[in-house]
């Protein structure tokens, strides 16, 4: 079993698949079992099981 990702509040995380207006990556703004995202592009706002977006996440970027 895999250790969960460091995640911290603020961190941008590209996906693997891109969001319907075409942005890929999210800034995350709640953690805990749920993870809140926000997409950089539309400023969408989204709900994610913490699993779930651990098989989604391709990458974690540097905080902007």
């Amino acid at each position: 079993m895999k250790p969960p990702l460091p995640l911290k509040l603020n961190d941008v995380v590209q996906l693997r698949k891109p969001h319907a207006c075409g942005g890929d990556t999210w800034r995350i703004t709640r953690l805990g079992a749920e993870i809140g995202i926000v997409c950089q592009t539309c400023q969408r706002h989204i709900r994610l099981p913490r699993a779930e977006l651990e098989r989604r996440v391709r990458r974690v970027l540097l905080p902007e």
